[in-house]
């Protein structure tokens, strides 16, 4: 792409990172915009020339998995002439969406309406990106070839969340105190887990914690202790989470066997991680927390699949049927609008049975 197809489009990423968006989400509107330029060259069309019926053509460009054929082409091309009008940054993620379309079956690959398209959820971020992108050239007052309220996303498939059975989330939560051997990775696991349950952060918010950020209560005998800890979201949105009695338990006592100095507050004990250079640097990653709650879920024949963002799913929902207020479940999570709290404050059957039987004016 020798000619910048998206006009301002480097303007709109500073817009983005002046207004305080976090490095991810940039990032995100970076591979959005990329893709929709390759689906742009693919078409021989101009930004111009953007009309409702490509609008069409794009989505069943992203539904079929034909962008990974665009982005093929585009690594293809010759390096040097790639980069003249777009930034290194912008190529690697071009590229990491290649290396994810790798790791699929080649007949995955070439299939048209194979599993390589993307969902409906992925297609409607990628559309929002351009709708944005859109609005925000309107808002600096240039020329669009549509409105932005023309880009209507597609109909997404109602997906029921699935969380475990409270005793069965209890179980996976103790059970490194009997399958960890070592007493440095039993004690940290077990308050990995019993912190994200605590309080409901994204694992993300967890792996990026320090030492400094905790502040627990020696006390033992006050019964209703409010330890917490200010932590920087998703969004750079900034709120305080809390911990249980119980959880303050188990993370005194993994501090208390820390002898480093490292800052983070969850640190692996062996592999790579350990030997990076930068202190900082050196604490558990997300995938390590993720793998170690898929071996627990299956060594204990969990059927429902686990995972850090299901703990967070399990928080809100149990707080729900305790009754807790919408509204403070919202601000628990962290979330700016309620009506991304609905969507994880979802009752469990078992919770809408007793509902019924309770209720139903004929019971």
């Amino acid at each position: 792409m020798k000619n910048e197809i998206l006009p301002y489009k480097k303007e709109f990423f500073l817009n983005l990172i002046n207004n305080n968006f976090s490095d991810q989400t940039v990032k995100n509107y970076k591979r959005d915009l990329n893709i929709f330029e390759l689906f742009l060259t693919e078409k021989n069309r101009s930004f111009d020339s953007i009309d409702k019926l490509l609008l069409i053509e794009y989505k069943g460009f992203l539904k079929s998995g034909e962008h990974h054929v665009a982005i093929d082409n585009y690594n293809n091309q010759d390096l040097s002439e790639k980069r003249i009008d777009s930034s290194e940054e912008d190529f690697e993620n071009i590229q990491l969406v290649n290396r994810k379309k790798k790791s699929s079956s080649k007949a995955s690959r070439t299939r048209p309406n194979s599993k390589s398209g993307l969902s409906a959820r992925s297609i409607n971020r990628m559309l929002s990106s351009v709708r944005t992108y859109i609005t925000f050239l309107v808002d600096i007052d240039q020329k669009v070839p549509l409105p932005s309220s023309a880009i209507k996303m597609i109909k997404a498939p109602k997906r029921e969340s699935q969380v475990a059975d409270f005793k069965e989330l209890v179980k996976l939560i103790e059970f490194p105190e009997t399958h960890e051997k070592n007493k440095k990775i039993k004690f940290r696991n077990r308050a990995i887990l019993e912190l994200l349950f605590s309080t409901g952060m994204r694992i993300s918010e967890l792996v990026g914690l320090d030492r400094e950020q905790i502040s627990l209560s020696k006390d033992k005998d006050i019964a209703d202790v409010e330890s917490k800890i200010y932590i920087i979201g998703k969004g750079k949105k900034e709120r305080f989470v809390y911990l249980t009695n119980r959880c303050i338990e188990y993370l005194s006592r993994y501090l208390e066997i820390r002898k480093d100095d490292l800052p983070a507050l969850f640190i692996p004990y062996r592999g790579l991680r350990r030997s990076v250079t930068a202190q900082d640097k050196v604490r558990v990653s997300q995938n390590y927390v993720q793998s170690i709650m898929k071996k627990y879920r299956q060594l204990l024949g969990i059927s429902i699949p686990t995972t850090p963002h299901s703990l967070r799913h399990g928080f809100a929902t149990y707080l729900a049927e305790q009754g807790a207020n919408p509204a403070a479940i919202q601000r628990l999570l962290g979330h700016e609008s309620l009506q991304t709290t609905t969507r994880y404050v979802h009752a469990s059957d078992k919770f809408a049975s007793e509902t019924h039987k309770k209720f139903h004016p004929l019971k």
